[in-house]
C-alpha cells in the first residue's frame, strides 16, 4: 500500500481499515470503502484508481486500437506479384480506394479480378469471403467474370489447383444495379450491411461513382451535390471501418487541354479524376489506370499496354507499374531494355513466351 502514489492521509486511512494490498482494496465496493476508511467519495475514487493502476501490467488499450493493430498488415491481393509490389501487398482492408481512368483503361477488369481474389484464404492474399458489386452505369459483365473464373489457374499459379477448383466463385459475387442516388443510398444502408453482418462479403465495389452525380445535378446544384457526396463518402467509411472491409470506387476522368512545354508548342491531352477536390479529400488511396501506346504479346494474345499508378496514399510512394489485360486477367509486365535500345516487355510469371 505504501507504494501507491497517493496522499499519505489516504494510505493511513486504508491501513487503519486493515486493507493491506491494492487487491484487497479492489475487492471492496466504493460505499463500503467510505464506511471503513471514513474517507470522502473523491478520496475513495483516488484510492480505487491508484489500486487498479498498480495491478495493471500494461496501460489500457481501446478495443478499436487492438482491432486495427491486428489487421494492420492485412491486405487484399490484386492477384499479380508486380502490382502487389506496387501496392505493398494489395488494397488496405480499412479505407476507401479510388481507381480512376479513361474508358477502356482496365478499371472494371481489375475490379472483377479483386472480386475473385477476395475469395481466397488469407495465406493466398484473400479475405476468405465474397464481394458485392454495385453497378451504376452498364450491366454487370457476367461473361467476362465467367472467363476470369475459368482461367484462374493460369493467373494464380501460386494457388493449388485443387483449392481453385473447390471455390464456387460465381456464387459469392453479389450484384446490385442502382439507377439513382436514392437507390444507391438504400443499397448501402440496408442490403450491403446485411451481407457484411452475415460475413458473406468482405469487398465492396462501386462502378462507377461519377455516373450518378454527373447525371442528377447541374452546375448550379453544386451545394446539394457536395452534401450528397459527403453523405455517400461517410457511409462508405462507416462500412469500411465497422466491418474492416476494403472499399473500391471506380471513377471516371475529366479531359482538359493544356499547353505543353515542348518547342513545337503543340497541345497535349491530360485527364484528371472526376468530382473534383471535394471527393479527392474523401478517399484514402487514389489509383489511376491509363492506356499507353505500346502493345505487348503473350502467346496468341496481344494487349494494349496499361499503367497502374499511385496518385496518393498515406503508405505508398507515388509510382507506377506497367500491366496488360489478358484472357486470365490483369497482370503486370516488366519493362526492360531490348536490342537496339527499344522497349522489351516480359510477363511476370515463369513463362518465356510473354517477352516481346
Amino acid at each position: 500500500m505504501e507504494q501507491l502514489e497517493l496522499n499519505p492521509r489516504i494510505i493511513a486511512a486504508a491501513s487503519r481499515a486493515h486493507l493491506k494490498s491494492p487487491r484487497e482494496v479492489l475487492c471492496v465496493s466504493g460505499p463500503d470503502l467510505q464506511r471503513l476508511t471514513g474517507l470522502s467519495s473523491s478520496d475513495v475514487q483516488q484510492l480505487l484508481i491508484a489500486a487498479a493502476t498498480s495491478c495493471r501490467p500494461h496501460p489500457p488499450i481501446a478495443a478499436l486500437v487492438l482491432h486495427r493493430k491486428l489487421d494492420a498488415g492485412l491486405r487484399l491481393s490484386v492477384g499479380c506479384p508486380v502490382l502487389n509490389q506496387l501496392l505493398r501487398g494489395g488494397l488496405l482492408v480499412g479505407g476507401v480506394t479510388e481507381l480512376s481512368g479513361e474508358s477502356g483503361a482496365g478499371k472494371t477488369q481489375l475490379a472483377l479480378q479483386l472480386c475473385l481474389s477476395v475469395q481466397y484464404p488469407t495465406q493466398y492474399g484473400g479475405l476468405h469471403s465474397g464481394a458485392v458489386y454495385i453497378c451504376t452505369e452498364d450491366s454487370f459483365p457476367i461473361k467476362r467474370l465467367q472467363q476470369l473464373i475459368r482461367d484462374q489457374s493460369l493467373l494464380r499459379s501460386d494457388v493449388p489447383p485443387s483449392l481453385i477448383s473447390s471455390l464456387q466463385f460465381s456464387d459469392r459475387v453479389y450484384i446490385e444495379h442502382v439507377a439513382d442516388l436514392d437507390s444507391l443510398q438504400v443499397c448501402l444502408s440496408r442490403r450491403v450491411p446485411l451481407l457484411l453482418t452475415r460475413g458473406l462479403v468482405r469487398l465492396l465495389v462501386v462502378d462507377s461513382l461519377a455516373a450518378l452525380f454527373r447525371s442528377e445535378f447541374q452546375a448550379s446544384d453544386w451545394l446539394e451535390r457536395s452534401k450528397q457526396l459527403i453523405t455517400f463518402s461517410s457511409t462508405l467509411h462507416h462500412l469500411s471501418s465497422r466491418f474492416t472491409t476494403p472499399v473500391l470506387c471506380i471513377n471516371q476522368v475529366t479531359d482538359f487541354l493544356s499547353g505543353s512545354d515542348d518547342s513545337l508548342g503543340s497541345l497535349s491531352s491530360s485527364v484528371s479524376p472526376a468530382l473534383g477536390l471535394l471527393w479527392a479529400n474523401q478517399v484514402m488511396v487514389r489509383l489511376m489506370m491509363r492506356r499507353l501506346q505500346a502493345t505487348v504479346a503473350h502467346g496468341d494474345q496481344t494487349s494494349v499496354l496499361r499503367r497502374l499508378e499511385v496518385v496518393f496514399a498515406p503508405h505508398l510512394a507515388r509510382s507506377g507499374r506497367d500491366a496488360a489485360v489478358w484472357r486470365e486477367g490483369v497482370r503486370g509486365v516488366m519493362r526492360e531494355e531490348g536490342e537496339g535500345g527499344g522497349p522489351h516487355f516480359c510477363l511476370t510469371n515463369k513463362e518465356t513466351d510473354g517477352c516481346k
